[in-house]
């Protein structure tokens, strides 16, 4: 049965015929030693003209699209499709792979290219978000990325002229993106007038910021920045495809067929068109070009490759050339000479030379081709149409002979009989005919018995049969030439055929999987001479199989490189070669047969490198030539280390559990128990499932590990400490080259590598992200910088890992079967080893990949299983130990030999200077020579060689042996038993450690008087310890069955024992002999009970649902406990032996009366008050509180009372040992938990005196030793437990500014919505009525220049200063008024000194100048900014990081972002796109000022740390559930921060990339909860003080609270500020301001003293957010918007910044002649500022919000309109009343004086305006309204007449009204007429353009015209302040855009003499407009106006 193993032939990929021309660009140049560089299907081709030879590079798994050249022209980068798609990036010398990057991109790589340098990559997906990717590629790491467009993207360059640059363009877009930190941000190119916006093909970036860039049209635009500056209009009379930049300029080509060369600056040279060469053809069109000096290379969409000489540009020179459309499905090979003939669906037959590697003959058919044959003599070709017809053609001149059609479904196959005189045609309408040679093909027979379509013909040898196959899978036979059906299956034995071609009989069973019924092989060709058959499938696969191959699941070889569909494989005539053509890629491969005799030659064949495994193990048949595997490596490769829950898993099933939990907390739980427990011992080694865990360390200690615990045992003084980070079972461990450091991995869902220093047990780096399930194996390099792990997921997957970094360097599919060790190569860092079952691999690193070559057998040795493999002494030698005891050696990837080490497998093995050391599964350790030539010594591991030091007793001789390492003169051996031995070098054998074996462990008794425990378990022994300073095994005794409890007798003299088979003993505790036993009952014995006193009574429970009851003296079973419904799981007796309480599988609880067994009844209030003896049941109310909030997930086993009754030990399934106060009623107890076992704690037992709990793992087979550390005993020690899970149901305190801080809920620009409900149709989108001009054909707003009617007025009256008007054209942001503090905190700080300081509002960071008061701003921020802290370290002088709102975390421009920028330059240094969603809400950065931290608002409140210089994410973490407020970086650490929020308090280290928390331990001081925390600072020796809601400071000693500062403040204390130079800590906070207290406090460093400072603003209540302390100065930012500075010695203040309180602003008013303006908010004061002097000069509180406010024309009064319809009007010298009046109930909206100040209107929202007479005096009687307003009134101008007045409307509309009479004026040409004193409408013909597309929610809220009537500003929802001329009635105007503002502009004007513009904001977050709790931010921004000539043309964007 050959067919079990593969052949031993091969196939070499000898050429590749075809260019991928079709839906690719782009893709074809010249390297550097002038080769053709290209690709066609999935092979990379190097194509040497000068030899005609090609080189391939097949390290991809699919159809390659996309192609680009390094600048230095030798490396290459390619993109693949797939569903995970990777890049590789390869030398086109060696064809190699250098670097593979993954992991990202889905469906596709559409474009790549290389930066200047070569150092990044861009790639671009053919995702549906098209994204963008930088890449480190040499690191294989993703350095940025982005959303690229909503639509395809056909091309990408970097710009090679401005670094950090890059262009792409496709569907109707152009885009210019840079690069910064890790942000790509792009900006849409501006088609602007100059051209039509449309698709662009191509581009070429130069010089200048210009970029070329060809279209669908086939112009080229031409860009400048963003602008398209002009278009070379009919480049190409059709697409431009593809463009090359090279040293003499660029090079086009397009459809049309065209190739235009170019110079340097875009001017024509010359074109060469190849449709009228002589090789060229009609629809000729050029896909690629590439220009390099005299030469340029074309490809063409036809699959065709051109050389051109320019100056014989007429002769093209075909380099290469191939099928094109449609599937390429014909193939046959001529029966004579080295030719193969192709044919396709692009109606074209090719006749290939396979000795030439070239066309030699071609043929265009009027059909698409399906199918092809010769006849024998070589004469007459035949093919099959996709019609149903046949054309016949004679070979030598492609004549016809004849053309048939007599079917009407395709011809899918034909065959010539080999005696020429049958052609039989099979069609697809399942016939097949045959036809007659001689006769002129005349049709002489038919076969018809097949059901479906006829995929499959062949011939027998002598022409009489002929046997088919169909689409169904069913073979027929048939005689010839009649056609008649052969079922006689003796006949068809008989039958020789001429050819196999056919994919179902039984001669080809093998090459069907087993199993399987799918149809997916199209073709086959035996080759009966070599005895090898060859298929081709569906998954671009060509396999190799021994022929004949008679059982499914045949073994093969594989060769890949076709991507998809394989259509058809042929042998050629003389079986040297094998032609494979591929359906989709159209290309037709030519590998050469390398027959068996030959491979010995051609050793150096190395196994092919690929990322998909080329020799393939997926055959299954009975391997039999395997050796059976050994059992023990049996039972380990069917372990499983899946979880049903993960610990990952518990936070989540908390959350849901949530709601149960709050409904039954009614009750106040009990408090946490004050004990804890400590970990003292573990008796327990992890050897039955690894392998090689077991070291000594630098000092001589030992190191291994145990369930989740990591063990350093020190052998001289017998004692151990702990490692307790992990949290499930670790599963492997390694040591560092220096014997320090340690890695461990673990199971779990994503499971962690954890590297740890074995002299502080710090973890120093964690390792996560990348494996599932478990780590099964670690390596750390022999520089010890990097780690190698492989994980148990079902493909292995093998990680590289930078581990100080953190970095996963590169991943790889390992294999499917399980890998045991893995190592790397101590010379080469790059390469590794992996080894396992059937499995032996070298690996060498590429970038983000690993690529890795399969151990090459040859003739040595069988696929064997590996279990360990070492370096040897050279960097090519490796040695691995198999599991049939051999030693392979290896060199390179070549086995050399093979040595028989042990008897059974060879576990582990160990290299030393001067030789090996191997253990096996035969106990025996062999010492080795440096080349294994001989056996140097042997120990044997016996009982009879045990050293009286030993620590226990060795259970077997020879026990398996899996871990052995060498030190210290020893060599230390790890058994399967368990055990860890020390062998001396002159033989004596010392056992240090042991535990039980395989198999759970159950069962638990302490002593009643001594410090010892017994345990039984299921590995069938029972076992004494001593649990004493000692720390050993005492005795152990064989039983014949597993045990699952045990029990002393009172007087400690006897022990029973309850047993698996329903039988149990009692035996003598000392000699462990029985003394007697019975076998009552057939289940496992579960609990067994001495009763207390005398012991007189022995109760055993078993899982048979009864316990019985034996009379100890007399040996007789006395009585029976019935009524239990499910099995017994504990049984404890009350302290009088008369009473038994019962615990059953069903959750009951039972009573029984000894010694009968009588059912008791007992109501829980009794059962309280009984005694009992002792308590392990986990029933009843005394233990409600036990189960977890999860128990439907996790049952409690176990529990036992302290013997004073105070303390209650339980142990559950997830591994956790807890702590609870006893009696513990109400439900979810608080409690202390431990985590050191992995999975089930099966029971815990309080030694007699409480001083120990002694704790068994289930799985995990250890015995674990906790001291107990009384309360008030603890000494200052690290407590190990985590406090309880559930949060603390008392709330955290209470204060509206927190709760509204905690609330609040983010909205982006782009979203925001209007700020009035205004309803109706938008300006824009309204019909208008044709004025009187329209219908006279006179468009408005341009009248005729002469005209014979009267002059038009003008529509504004203009102050006309005498000068020339000229239009504004630019704004300059000037001064800002206003900071956010509302809801932001810590964010004022000084800089330079205290000169400057910085702070931000809206989307404006803002450096303010102390002494001059002038600012200047940081406008990168496209959102609002929520947080801003300044570095403190001297490196990094000045820089700032500001974090900002954004919505989604998907990388694109509006996901919320950090910026770090320098606050003098105002540059941006570096932008973090986040993947905080909704926004960040606190930055800190770290002491050396390189890391920056950043927490969001998501729901999972996000914590990041970066590199913020290179953009690099280190770490990323869930931070807590609820809102964090602030997390900061300790002053003196890199990896150490504090973050503080609801409830909540974690202190953070930064482990390699991991983030490792700690909660804040509140339970060393007495009745203290856990508060809101909202400020944190930090002193000496770790202390770290966090601020309360309730005003409390919490002083943390590491993360336990050690003292409380009460009432540092009455309220909560906001802000906390750490001074760096003397430690001395600000805190500010919320108060009232008193005689000696004060919002703001100076405390030296511990908190002891403070002294307090007043701010003198006048407020009820001071309420700080932000402070910072300079020299001799301290600076405050407030909640009501003012930033003071207090002076420290004279604590005087000095307000630096003013702002309104409470937005939003409404109103807005400039004074008529100086700069001052007034505004009015609804914080209910008008304020006065002065804005050439930059401050604030009054302010009026009026005691209700203001709405609007405005100057009388002389200045001399103010009128100021209120929210509840009240108005006053002051007068401006002395502030006083001069009237008010309220006529109204709802809000004045707005309210003006006349021209000539005689009247006084009021709009308000009650749809009305009032006109009032001012000359009447102050009594302000209503002299008339305006009626039939149809909605509330937004804004009114009057006329400069006074007659008329506007007024704008909430359903957008515009009314004009006569003054005073208040009559509604229609008249459409009086309107047109009128000339008005002011315009602020945002309605009318006028502004019509002010009107954008997008504002579909959002509005426009306010326009001002300038006074000189030509420019108009107006303010948005967006945020935007927009600067328009005026008029402006087109739709959608050109205008220029200012940001500045958040969301919702309310208001804008012009100040006198048009010299500023000032603009109101209130951002109020999505609350509905009538309102008016939560005001918003309130920003007012000065605008100063630049004029610049006109003649300056002006850049607008366009909206």
């Amino acid at each position: 049965m050959a067919a079990r193993s593969a052949p031993s032939c091969h196939l070499r990929l000898e050429w590749v015929y075809g260019y991928r021309g079709h839906q690719c660009r782009n893709n074809l140049y010249y390297t550097a030693a002038k080769e053709i560089v290209y690709f066609v299907a999935g092979v990379g081709v190097v194509y040497s003209p000068r030899e005609h030879r090609q080189k391939f590079y097949r390290g991809h798994s699919d159809d390659i699209i996309s192609l680009a050249l390094h600048p230095e022209r030798v490396l290459v980068a390619t993109g693949q499709v797939g569903k995970e798609p990777y890049i590789c990036v390869w030398d086109s010398y060696t064809v190699q792979t250098i670097s593979v990057l993954k992991d990202v991109h889905t469906h596709g790589i559409a474009c790549l290219a290389f930066d200047l340098d070569g150092q990044r990559l861009v790639s671009v997906g053919l995702d549906s978000k098209n994204t963008v990717c930088v890449w480190d590629w040499k690191k294989g790491k993703m350095l940025s990325m982005a959303p690229g467009h909503t639509d395809r993207i056909f091309d990408i360059s970097w710009d090679l002229y401005q670094p950090n640059k890059l262009v792409s363009c496709g569907v109707k877009h152009i885009k210019f993106w840079s690069l910064c930190g890790n942000a790509l941000t792009p900006k849409r190119g501006v088609f602007g007038k100059t051209g039509d916006l449309q698709t662009i093909l191509c581009l070429a970036c130069a010089k200048d910021e210009l970029t070329y860039s060809g279209a669908l049209n086939g112009d080229i635009y031409v860009w400048k920045g963003i602008n398209l500056i002009r278009t070379i209009q009919g480049a190409h009379t059709a697409g431009i495809f593809s463009m090359n930049a090279c040293e003499e300029g660029f090079a086009t080509g397009g459809r049309d067929g065209c190739i235009r060369l170019w110079d340097l600056t875009f001017k024509p040279i010359t074109v060469i068109d190849l449709r009228e060469t002589d090789q060229g053809y009609k629809g000729l069109s050029v896909r690629s070009v590439c220009w390099r000096g005299d030469h340029i290379l074309v490809g063409t969409q036809d699959s065709e490759i051109f050389e051109i000489v320019v100056h014989e540009r007429n002769k093209p020179f075909l380099i290469m050339q191939g099928h094109c459309e449609g599937e390429l499905w014909a193939l046959a090979v001529h029966p004579t000479k080295p030719l193969a003939v192709t044919g396709s669906d692009d109606r074209s037959v090719r006749i290939w030379s396979l000795v030439d590697h070239a066309l030699i003959a071609r043929c265009n058919m009027e059909e698409p081709i399906r199918c092809a044959a010769v006849n024998a003599d070589g004469i007459h070709l035949a093919l099959g149409m996709k019609d149903g017809s046949f054309t016949v053609l004679r070979v030598r001149d492609m004549t016809e002979v004849v053309h048939i059609k007599d079917r009407k479904e395709a011809i899918h196959e034909l065959k010539y009989s080999p005696d020429g005189t049958y052609l039989a045609v099979g069609c697809n309408d399942s016939s097949v005919d045959i036809y007659g040679v001689a006769q002129r093909y005349k049709k002489v027979g038919e076969c018809v018995g097949s059901l479906s379509f006829i995929t499959h013909l062949d011939w027998s040898s002598d022409s009489r049969y002929l046997q088919t196959n169909d689409g169904n899978g069913k073979r027929l036979l048939y005689r010839m030439p009649g056609g008649k059906e052969v079922t006689s299956k003796e006949e068809i034995k008989g039958v020789h055929w001429a050819s196999w071609t056919c994919v179902s009989g039984l001669e080809v069973n093998g090459i069907w999987p087993k199993y399987s019924d799918i149809n997916d092989i199209n073709s086959v060709d035996g080759n009966y001479v070599g005895q090898v058959l060859v298929t081709a499938d569906d998954y671009g696969v060509v396999k190799l199989f021994r022929y004949p191959c008679l059982r499914k699941g045949a073994k093969f070889k594989k060769y890949i490189g076709h991507s998809a569909h394989v259509t058809n494989v042929r042998w050629s005539h003389d079986y040297q070669w094998v032609i494979s053509i591929g359906g989709a890629d159209h290309s037709v491969f030519q590998w050469r047969f390398i027959p068996e005799r030959k491979l010995k030659d051609t050793l150096h064949i190395a196994p092919q490198e690929s990322l998909a495994d080329s020799n393939s193990d997926e055959s299954d048949s009975d391997l039999s030539d395997v050796p059976e595997l050994d059992s023990e490596i049996e039972q380990e490769t069917q372990l499983t280390y899946r979880r049903q829950v993960y610990k990952e898993d518990l936070p989540q099933l908390k959350e849901q559990c949530k709601e149960k939990q709050k409904s039954s907390t009614s009750k106040r739980r009990e408090r946490a128990p004050g004990n804890s427990i400590r970990l003292h011992f573990v008796h327990g080694y992890r050897g039955y499932d690894c392998r090689s865990n077991l070291f000594y360390t630098q000092i001589g200690e030992i190191v291994y590990h145990v369930a989740a615990v990591g063990v350093i045992y020190n052998r001289q003084q017998n004692t151990q400490r702990f490692y307790l980070g992990h949290d499930d079972d670790i599963l492997c461990l390694a040591v560092h080259p220096l014997k320090d450091y340690v890695a461990t991995g673990q199971v779990g869902r994503d499971p962690s590598i954890h590297v740890w220093d074995t002299e502080t047990i710090k973890p120093l780096s964690i390792l996560k992200g990348s494996h599932q399930y478990g780590v099964c194996a670690v390596d750390f390099s022999a520089d010890g910088k990097r780690l190698a792990s492989v994980g148990i997921d079902d493909s292995h997957t093998v990680v590289l890992w930078d581990w100080k970094k953190g970095e996963k360097l590169s991943i790889a599919r390992g294999s499917k079967d399980k890998i045991f060790v893995v190592k790397i190569n101590p010379y080469v860092p790059d390469k590794l080893i992996t080894a396992g079952i059937k499995h032996m691999r070298f690996w060498r690193r590429a970038g983000g990949g690993l690529i890795g070559r399969k151990g090459s057998i040859g003739t040595l040795g069988r696929n064997d299983t590996m279990m360990c493999a070492v370096y040897g002494w050279t960097q090519e030698m490796a040695f691995s130990g198999t599991s049939t005891g051999d030693v392979c050696i290896w060199r390179d990837v070549f086995l050399v030999k093979t040595v028989k080490a042990h008897d059974g497998p060879v576990f582990s093995m160990h290299a030393l200077e001067k030789g090996f050391v191997t253990g096996g599964k035969d106990g025996i350790v062999a010492l080795w020579d440096d080349s294994f030539e001989r056996c140097l010594k042997t120990y044997a591991i016996k009982r009879a060689a045990l050293a009286p030091g030993s620590k226990g007793l060795l259970l077997e001789d020879n026990p398996s042996i899996r871990a052995i390492s060498l030190g210290h003169g020893h060599i230390l051996v790890g058994t399967k038993n368990g055990e860890i031995l020390e062998v001396d070098k002159s033989g004596p054998i010392t056992l240090l450690v042991q535990g039980h074996m395989e198999g759970e462990v159950w069962g638990l008794a302490t002593h009643p008087y001594l410090p010892i425990c017994a345990t039984v378990s299921d590995d069938k022994t029972l076992r004494i310890w001593d649990l004493s300073p000692s720390h050993c095994m005492l005795a152990v005794r064989k039983l014949k069955k597993g045990g699952r409890c045990c029990c002393f007798s009172p007087d400690g003299k006897a022990l029973a024992v309850g047993l698996s088979d329903g039988s149990f003993l009692m035996a003598n505790a000392d000699t462990l002999e029985d003394l007697v036993s019975f076998h009552h009952r057939r289940d496992t014995i579960s609990d067994i009970r001495f009763s207390p006193g005398s012991g007189k009574y022995l109760a055993v429970a078993s899982h048979d649902s009864f316990i019985d009851i034996y009379s100890v003296m007399s040996s007789k079973r006395v009585g029976i406990c019935k009524g239990a419904t499910s099995y017994i799981t504990h049984i404890d007796w009350d302290i009088r032996g008369k009473l038994l309480q019962v615990n059953t599988g069903a959750k009951e609880q039972l009573f029984f009366e000894a010694p009968r067994g009588k059912k008791q009844i007992i109501p829980s209030v009794e059962v309280e008050k009984i005694v009992w003896a002792s308590w392990t049941g986990v029933l009843g109310l005394c233990c409600e509180g036990i189960w977890p909030v999860i128990g439907e997930v996790t049952d409690v086993t176990a529990s036992c009372l302290t013997n004073d009754k105070m303390i209650l030990a339980t142990g559950d399934d997830l591994g956790f040992v807890k702590l609870f106060r006893f009696p513990t009623k109400g439900k979810f107890g608080n409690f202390k938990r431990y985590v050191a076992h992995s999975t089930h704690v099966t029971n815990v037992r309080w030694t007699y005196d409480d001083s120990m709990l002694v704790t068994l793992g289930g799985t995990d087979m250890s015995l674990m030793v906790w001291t107990n550390e009384m309360e008030g005993y603890r000494e200052k020690r690290l407590c190990d437990s985590e406090e309880s899970d559930t949060d603390s149901e008392e709330d955290g305190g209470y204060d509206s500014d927190v709760t509204r801080e905690n609330e609040i809920s983010y909205t982006i620009r782009a979203l925001s919505t209007n700020i009035r409900p205004m309803f109706g149709i938008k300006p824009h989108l309204q019909q208008k009525e044709p004025s009187i001009d329209e219908r006279q054909g006179v468009v408005r707003g341009s009248r005729p220049p002469v005209s014979r009617a009267p002059p038009q007025p003008e529509k504004l009256q203009t102050n006309n200063v005498g000068k020339k008007k000229r239009p504004i054209e630019d704004l300059v942001l000037e001064l800002v008024f206003g900071y956010r503090g509302r809801d932001c905190r810590n964010n004022v700080h000084y800089l330079n000194d205290g000169d400057d300081i910085i702070y931000h509002t809206a989307s404006v960071g803002i450096l303010h100048n102390v002494a001059t008061g002038t600012q200047s701003f940081y406008q990168e921020h496209n959102d609002d900014i929520l947080c801003l802290t300044v570095n403190q370290h001297p490196k990094f002088i000045n820089i700032v990081a500001t974090g900002q709102v954004g919505d989604s975390a998907d990388m694109s421009a509006t996901a919320p972002s950090v910026h770090i920028w320098d606050a003098v330059n105002k540059q941006t240094l570096s932008i973090l796109r986040c993947c905080h969603s909704k926004g960040v809400c606190s930055v800190s950065f770290s002491a050396t000022g390189k890391l920056l931290l950043s927490v969001g608002l998501d729901p999972e409140h996000t914590i990041t740390v970066w590199r913020w210089q290179e953009g690099d994410k280190i770490a990323n973490r869930a931070g807590h559930n609820q809102r964090i407020f602030v997390a900061e970086f300790r002053p003196d650490s890199d990896t150490q921060f504090v973050s503080v929020g609801v409830k909540h308090v974690k202190f953070w280290t930064l482990a390699g990339r991991a983030l490792l928390s700690k909660k804040g331990l509140l339970s060393t001081l007495d009745n203290v909860r856990m508060q809101t925390m909202l400020a944190v600072a930090f002193g000496a020796n770790n202390l770290t003080f966090t601020g309360t809601i309730s005003g409390d400071v919490c002083v943390w000693k590491d993360h336990i609270l050690c003292r409380i500062v009460a009432r540092a403040h009455n309220g909560p204390v906001f802000a906390m500020y750490t001074t760096l130079r003397d430690g001395l800590i600000v805190t500010g906070g919320k108060e009232r301001p008193s005689k000696e207290g004060g919002a703001v406090k100076l405390w030296d460093q511990e908190l002891r003293r403070c002294r307090a400072f007043r701010l003198e603003t006048g407020q009820l209540t001071d309420c700080v957010r932000s402070v910072c302390r300079g020299k001799g100065k301290l600076l405050v930012g407030t909640r009501n918007a003012e930033i003071i500075e207090i002076g420290e010695k004279n604590a005087a203040c000095n307000i630096l910044v003013n702002g309104h309180v409470d937005g939003p602003i409404w109103g807005l008013a400039t004074h008529p002649s100086s700069d001052f303006f007034l505004s009015a908010a609804e914080d209910g004061t008008v304020r006065l500022w002065d804005i050439a002097d930059k401050k604030m000069l009054n302010k009026v509180n009026l005691g209700h919000a203001a709405r609007t406010v405005c100057y009388s024309p002389e200045g001399d009064m103010v009128a100021i309109g209120m929210k509840n319809g009240e108005f006053i009007i002051l007068l401006v010298s002395s502030l006083k009343i001069w009237g008010k009046k309220r006529d109204r109930r709802c809000a004045i909206h707005d309210i003006r004086f006349s021209p000539d100040s005689r009247y006084l209107a009021v709009g308000s929202s009650e749809n009305s305006v009032d006109f009032y007479d001012l000359t009447l005096g102050p009594t302000l009687n209503r002299i008339s309204y305006c009626k039939d307003i149809p909605s509330f009134v937004i804004q009114m101008d009057f006329s400069a007449d006074s007659r008329y007045l506007q007024v704008s409307t909430g359903c957008y509309k515009r009314h004009v009204y006569e003054v005073p009479s208040g009559k509604h004026l229609l008249d459409q040409a009086a309107i047109d007429r009128i000339t008005w004193a002011t315009w602020t409408s945002i309605l009318g013909d006028e502004v019509m353009g002010i009107w954008s597309r997008h504002a579909d929610k959002a509005d426009v809220n306010c326009a001002c015209v300038s006074h000189s009537g030509i420019s108009l500003v107006t303010g948005d929802d967006f945020g935007m302040v927009k600067l328009f001329d005026f008029p402006c009635p087109e739709k959608f105007a050109k205008h220029k855009r200012f940001f500045g503002h958040s969301p919702h502009v309310t208001n804008i004007r012009f100040t006198s003499g048009d010299r500023h513009v000032v603009s109101a904001g209130g951002d109020d977050c999505r609350l509905v407009t009538f309102s008016a709790q939560e005001k918003e931010q309130t920003v007012l921004l000065v605008i100063k106006r630049c004029n610049i000539n006109s003649s300056t043309t002006s850049v607008y964007e366009l909206s």
